[in-house]
């Protein structure tokens, strides 16, 4: 089911930018306060994943504890921190619409994981911390992680306190493509596949490709509208190729 969804969000997202942040715009039916917005939609993969994940059998095994530390890592940052970071216009609103479809998708994506963890997949033995897999996914995540997180506070740094508007990010990885954030984020999810060689891992990571991938384009595409001097050179979520 996921990689179905995975199939229809990429397609839709080719044709249609999502409605929200510098995509805002009117048809999409009722708004909520962004930041309320962020917290409901993103709760479910926070919150239920641990719910889930502490009604399987092996809970309390050390590795997948391990796992359930790098997810919360950055779930409970996305959830409950990002919101309150943001610098965004008084007022903007996210349609309802919009938080429901990702409220669906964090609900299903974290039951799969969680449950995949404690219950549906083999016994992880300590062993697994040494392999191959786990360490080289485990590289991965946390570069992907650090990725993530420089990307968006550099463009935190771009608006002073009361500023909402955009300007175009320079420095570091924006010098090569227009969404480090979206790529930081696509090697978490690759990562964690990975480390965790499961199919519900899999299957998040090529929605992950499937939803910040026409994104990215979206983003590049409405920057070089905005701004004519901005960078030709620069791709949008892979550097140099896409």
């Amino acid at each position: 089911l996921l990689f179905a969804i995975s199939g229809v969000v990429f397609a839709a997202l080719g044709l249609v930018s999502a409605p929200y942040g510098r995509h805002e715009r009117r048809g999409w039916g009722p708004g909520i306060p962004e930041r309320l917005g962020w917290v409901i939609m993103e709760a479910p993969a926070s919150l239920f994943f641990a719910w889930v994940y502490f009604q399987g059998p092996r809970a309390w095994d050390a590795v997948p504890l391990v796992m359930l530390v790098l997810w919360q890592v950055h779930y409970v940052q996305r959830t409950f921190v990002y919101p309150l970071m943001m610098r965004s216009r008084p007022g903007r609103r996210m349609p309802v619409f919009v938080m429901l479809m990702a409220m669906v998708f964090n609900a299903l994506n974290a039951y799969l994981n969680a449950r995949w963890l404690t219950a549906l997949g083999p016994e992880y033995g300590l062993r697994w911390l040494l392999s191959f897999r786990f360490l080289y996914g485990l590289l991965v995540f946390c570069t992907g992680y650090v990725i993530n997180r420089w990307a968006d506070a550099k463009l935190r740094s771009l608006r002073k306190p009361g500023e909402t508007g955009y300007s175009i990010p320079s420095g570091g990885l924006y010098d090569v493509i227009s969404c480090p954030n979206y790529f930081g984020e696509l090697l978490q999810w690759v990562g964690w596949a990975i480390l965790t060689w499961s199919p519900g891992g899999l299957a998040f990571a090529v929605f992950t490709a499937a939803n910040l991938v026409p994104r990215a384009v979206s983003h590049h595409r409405w920057y070089q509208r905005t701004f004519p001097e901005y960078p030709r050179r620069r791709t949008a979520i892979i550097p140099h190729l896409l």
